[in-house]
């Protein structure tokens, strides 16, 4: 199985490239604009598992090449670049799963708000602008990325999967299930995403107004 991860650069990017990578045998790919950027960050998480005993090779180039041949490919982009990154990379996606971890939220003076865009949710959106035929999937929205990206963390986390397509739900979820301590539990069609969107700035709110709540997620019991 090979993951492109596209805007792999930032916090969700760097989270799941270290956890796969850690965890998983699978291929992993950074992605970015900027084939440099890609580069180096990818070095970055290639010495970091080097400091803990594990030996990888973790790839990175441009979004475009790093999704090429890619059997999942993750928008690890804010909720702005959702669109345009699927329409800069479509002409690769061939039958890969597109994965959209973005939440679309604004600010006022009491917190975060979810700010979904027209079409419901950035799910939604990421669907809309991918070639027709192509599966797409929400995941990984209500993860805490400094929790993940800390290898030193145990993740004891849930991560909702929405999606029209079960048998692409169920490959996303033994994804997520490859990371040890990350649970998928299946929220059902597409439809379901802008509740589960939804649950990202209710976390980060109150994990604003609790001590000690810095990587605050979900587990269901």
């Amino acid at each position: 199985m090979d993951i492109a991860l596209l805007g792999g650069t930032g916090d969700i990017g760097q989270a799941l490239a270290l956890r796969w990578a850690l965890h998983t045998d699978y291929g992993i790919v950074v992605g970015s604009r900027e084939r440099e950027r890609a580069r180096t960050k990818a070095e970055e998480y290639v010495t970091e598992l080097e400091s803990r005993g594990v030996e990888r090779e973790i790839e990175g180039t441009e979004n475009a090449e790093a999704a090429a041949g890619a059997d999942v490919v993750v928008l690890a982009v804010p909720a702005y670049h959702v669109a345009d990154t699927v329409e800069a990379v479509a002409d690769e996606l061939d039958d890969a799963i597109l994965v959209s971890p973005a939440v679309g939220m604004t600010k006022d003076d009491a917190g975060l708000r979810y700010k979904p865009p027209g079409v419901g949710s950035v799910t939604a959106l990421a669907a809309d602008a991918a070639p027709d035929g192509t599966r797409v999937v929400g995941a990984f929205h209500n993860l805490s990325a400094d929790r993940l990206a800390n290898l030193d963390n145990d993740v004891d986390q849930d991560t909702l999967v929405v999606g029209d397509d079960p048998d692409a739900r169920d490959i996303v979820a033994d994804l997520a299930d490859g990371i040890e301590g990350l649970r998928a539990l299946d929220a059902g069609p597409l439809g379901n995403a802008p509740e589960v969107e939804g649950l990202t700035p209710l976390l980060i709110n109150v994990a604003r107004h609790n001590e000690g709540m810095h990587d605050l997620g979900v587990r269901f019991e």
